[in-house]
């Protein structure tokens, strides 16, 4: 009961905020609250106060956070130890991935040699599951990013330029290749921030003063697929990303400042170096360079 209170009140001291807390942890906010109240209340501190509606930290709470931090890290480190004991053909191993055209290959392989791990696959943009590693929420990430923090292992999984989808009817759909300046006339539909799609994307308009019709933010590759399909607009993927789907076109761009080509979307998978021995990260790094 204690760590769980502790990690509530880490939780929101680090967030800022109840609610994302609630969220992170994946309890209601109730809960979040009831576990904070009754730290403060059996052991007589505050560790929050509140200031013209802002939540605020307390000294007291300043002070404990490291601590905290030490023994939420500590509890990781044994959960991960017992999900990495034993043999290989057990244990559990959490995934998080941007783009699944890479790593559900990958994964494919290593359930074929390791039928009896368990996989978990979460989805998220790539400076989602970059925290999401750095934060031991999973144990191997990708990303588009190319990250130097030296606490990471990284390899690089392919890379794919990127390319206008649209659906069939719409008028750029007839062409072998689209002109950048073409979007000018176009309801563009575009990722959220933070992935890097949309900041390649943003930095190729930029570079080439093409300013669409609208721009509409949809945060997340299958509703942006759907979108182009109920005719929206039009959106610039991954030229790989994009499920075969009778009613979408996926149209190679040129026309890029200084007739640079498309830029290319990398994708890499990350670890902690810290953890890149370990017999399920090693041996899932080993599925990644080992194709056939």
């Amino acid at each position: 009961m204690l760590v769980s209170q502790l990690k509530a009140f880490f939780t929101v001291a680090r967030l800022g905020s109840v609610t994302l807390a609630a969220k992170h942890l994946g309890l209601s906010q109730p809960t979040v609250t009831t576990q904070i109240r009754a730290l403060e209340e059996h052991y007589g501190v505050e560790l929050f106060r509140r200031e013209g509606g802002r939540l605020l930290i307390s000294d007291a709470g300043v002070l404990l956070m490291p601590r905290v931090d030490q023994l939420l890290q500590q509890e990781i480190d044994l959960e991960f130890a017992l999900r990495n004991a034993g043999e290989l053909q057990r244990g559990s191993l959490r995934i998080g991935a941007t783009a699944p055209y890479y790593v559900l290959s990958i994964v494919q392989r290593y359930r074929q040699r390791f039928p009896q791990v368990e996989i978990t696959l979460a989805a998220g943009n790539s400076r989602q599951m970059i925290d999401a590693l750095q934060e031991y929420r999973v144990d191997i990430a990708t990303s588009s990013h190319l990250e130097d923090d030296p606490r990471l292992h990284r390899l690089e999984l392919g890379a794919d330029p990127l390319a206008l989808v649209a659906h069939r009817d719409h008028p750029l759909a007839r062409l072998a290749q689209v002109r950048l300046s073409a979007l000018a006339g176009c309801h563009l539909l575009m990722r959220e921030r933070g992935s890097m799609t949309r900041q390649l994307t943003e930095q190729m308009l930029a570079r080439a003063k093409v300013q669409p019709l609208s721009c509409m933010e949809i945060a997340s590759r299958e509703a942006l697929r759907e979108a182009v399909i109920r005719q929206m607009g039009v959106s610039i993927f991954a030229a790989n990303e994009v499920c075969e789907h009778p009613d979408l076109r996926v149209i190679p761009l040129t026309g890029m400042a200084n007739d640079e080509a498309a830029p290319l979307v990398r994708e890499y998978l990350y670890c902690l170096k810290d953890r890149r021995d370990s017999r399920l990260i090693d041996s899932f790094l080993l599925a990644c360079r080992h194709k056939d």
